[in-house]
C-alpha cells in the first residue's frame, strides 16, 4: 500500500485498470481492429501449369470465366509485374522452390531440352538445395505436395529417390513425378515417343542395310562372313523395329504415372479421374491438418497439354478446349478456397496463386489452338527473353492481414515466395548461398511502396537474354527502365 501512498490513489489506479480492460474487450468485438498476423500461418500455394497472364478475367480476359481466381484477387492483392525465372517448367519450378535462379542450382540447360525429358533420367533438383518446404518442415509444419513435380526422382538406381519430393522437405506427395504428355491421353500426336521412333527407325534402317549387304556379299562370295553374324544382326534389326513400333506405349507406361509418396499407384495413369483424385487429396490434407500449421503446395496439371478436361466442362467456354480446361482449373481453385472457408482457416492461411510461366503459343492439334493467351506481351512458353513467356498471374490473399482489392505494379518474382514463406513461418533463409528472392510481405501490406529488386535477370536455359533494371527509390513505375536486350 505504501506504493500508492493512500487508499484513494490505489482505488483510482484500480479504476483505470478496469477502464483499460473494458476498452480492450470492446475493441475485440470488432475483428478487423484486433486481427494481427498469426505467429505461424498456414500456406496454400497453388501453381498452374502453362497458364498465360491473359487467360484470367482479373488480368483482362473477357472470353474465359474465372470467377474464383477473380474473387481471390478482389479479396486480396494482385501483382501486375509478377515474373517467372524461366519460360519452361523445370527451371522455373526449381527457382520457385529454392528462391534462386535455376542456373545457380544447375537446373538450367545448355541444350535444346530445357526441361527434364524422361521420368527415368538421373537429373533433378540437387539434394543439397534447400526448398521452403524443408525449412518449414524444420519449423514444425506439416508439408505436402499434390500434383506435378517435374524435378526428378532418382540418381544412381531406380529406387534411391534422391530427387523425390520427400527428399526435399515434403512429408507427403501425391501426383506426377514427371509431367503431362500427349501420350498420356493417347492422342495421335506423340511428343517423347516421336523422338524415340525417329531414333529407332534410323537404327533399324542402318541394321537392315548392313544385313542386306552381308547377305549379298555371302551369296556372291565377295567376302567371307558367318551366317551366325548375319542372323544376330537380323534379330537386332527386328528388335529395333519392334521398339520403334511399340515406343508409343513404352513412353506412356513409363512416364505417365501417379505416385503416393514412394509408391506408384497408377501406371499408366487414368486421366479421366486424375483431377478429381488430386483435388480429393488436397482437401483431405487440409482437413487432416487444420489444427496444426501446414504448407500445402498444389501443383496443378491444368492447363498443360493434352488438356484433359472432364465432360462436365467440355464445350462450356467460348475459347474451345483450352478455355474449357481453364474454367475447370478455376473450379478446382474454388473448391480449395471453399474448404479453407468451411474449416474457418481464412484468417490464418496465406493463399497464393500463380503460373509457372507464360502460355504456350505453339501448342495446337490440327487447326485447334491448345495454348493460352499472354495478353499484350510478346512471346510465350519457351521464349525466355520475351515478356509473354515469363510474366504470369500472381495473387495473394490473407483475410484480415492483407488489404483487399490492392493492385501492385512493382516488379516481383516467383522466387520471392521462398523468403516470404520462410520468414512468416519463423525460419531463416540459408546464409551459405545466394538467395535471389526478396520477401514480399512489406510490399503486400503496403508498408513499403517499392520492390526490393534492383536487377532481374531473364534467362533462356543458361543464356542470359535480358536484364530488367528497377532504379532504387523511384517515385513511380513510369520511371522504371524496362528491359535491356542483350541480343
Amino acid at each position: 500500500m505504501d506504493l500508492f501512498h493512500t487508499r484513494e490513489n490505489y482505488e483510482v489506479y484500480q479504476g483505470k485498470q478496469w477502464s483499460y480492460l473494458n476498452i480492450w474487450l470492446i475493441l475485440c468485438l470488432f475483428p478487423r481492429t484486433c486481427v494481427s498476423s498469426p505467429s505461424k500461418p498456414n500456406f496454400l500455394l497453388i501453381l498452374a501449369d502453362d497458364l498465360g497472364i491473359g487467360d484470367v478475367g482479373c488480368y483482362g480476359n473477357d472470353t474465359i470465366r474465372t470467377p474464383n481466381i477473380d474473387g481471390l484477387a478482389k479479396e486480396g492483392v494482385r501483382l501486375n509485374q509478377h515474373i517467372a525465372a524461366a519460360a519452361v517448367c523445370t527451371p522455373s519450378r526449381a527457382a520457385f522452390l529454392t528462391g534462386r535462379y535455376p542456373i545457380r542450382s544447375g537446373m538450367a540447360s545448355s541444350t535444346q531440352q530445357q526441361v527434364l525429358f524422361w521420368n527415368g533420367c538421373s537429373g533433378g533438383l540437387p539434394p543439397n538445395e534447400t526448398t521452403f518446404a524443408r525449412i518449414l518442415q524444420q519449423q514444425g509444419y506439416s508439408t505436402a505436395l499434390v500434383g506435378k513435380w517435374h524435378m526428378g526422382v532418382n540418381c544412381k538406381t531406380r529406387r534411391d529417390h534422391c530427387h523425390h519430393p520427400l527428399n526435399h522437405g515434403f512429408d507427403y506427395f501425391y501426383g506426377m513425378p514427371f509431367t503431362l504428355l500427349n501420350e498420356c491421353q493417347g492422342t495421335d500426336d506423340p511428343e517423347l515417343a516421336k523422338s524415340l521412333q525417329d531414333t529407332y527407325w534410323l537404327y533399324t534402317q542402318m541394321i537392315t542395310l548392313a544385313v542386306f549387304t552381308l547377305v549379298i556379299g555371302k551369296l556372291a562370295n565377295f567376302f567371307p562372313v558367318k551366317w551366325k553374324i548375319i542372323i544376330c544382326l537380323a534379330i537386332c534389326g527386328l528388335l529395333h523395329f519392334l521398339s520403334w513400333f511399340s515406343s508409343y506405349g513404352f513412353t506412356k507406361y513409363w512416364n505417365c504415372i501417379l505416385m503416393r509418396n514412394h509408391d506408384i499407384t497408377e501406371q499408366p495413369m487414368n486421366l479421366n479421374r486424375t483431377a478429381s483424385n488430386m483435388l480429393k487429396e488436397a482437401v483431405t490434407f487440409i482437413k487432416r491438418n487444420k489444427h496444426r500449421p501446414f504448407l500445402l503446395f498444389v501443383s496443378l496439371l491444368h492447363v498443360h497439354t493434352p488438356l484433359t478436361t472432364t465432360e462436365k466442362f467440355q464445350g462450356r467456354s467460348r475459347h474451345g478446349l483450352y478455355g474449357d480446361n481453364v474454367e475447370e482449373m478455376d473450379w478446382m481453385v474454388g473448391r480449395l478456397l471453399n474448404v479453407i472457408d468451411k474449416e474457418s482457416l481464412q484468417n490464418t492461411t496465406l493463399i497464393y496463386f500463380a503460373s509457372d510461366h507464360g502460355g504456350s503459343l505453339e501448342a495446337h492439334r490440327r487447326n485447334s489452338q491448345l495454348g493460352g493467351w499472354n495478353g499484350i506481351y510478346k512471346g510465350g512458353k519457351g521464349m525466355g527473353g520475351w515478356e509473354g513467356g515469363i510474366r504470369v498471374p500472381g495473387i495473394f490473399k490473407w483475410s484480415g492481414v492483407l488489404p483487399a482489392g490492392t493492385v501492385i505494379d512493382e516488379p516481383t518474382s516467383l522466387m520471392d515466395i521462398f523468403p516470404t514463406v520462410v520468414h512468416l513461418a519463423g525460419g531463416a533463409v540459408p546464409q551459405d548461398r545466394v538467395i535471389d528472392g526478396r520477401t514480399l510481405l512489406p510490399l503486400l501490406r503496403g508498408t513499403v511502396r517499392h520492390s526490393r529488386h534492383e536487377f532481374m535477370f531473364h534467362y533462356c536455359g543458361v543464356f542470359l537474354h535480358a536484364v530488367r533494371w528497377h532504379q532504387k527509390d523511384t517515385v513511380a513505375l513510369d520511371k522504371l527502365t524496362a528491359a535491356v536486350m542483350l541480343y
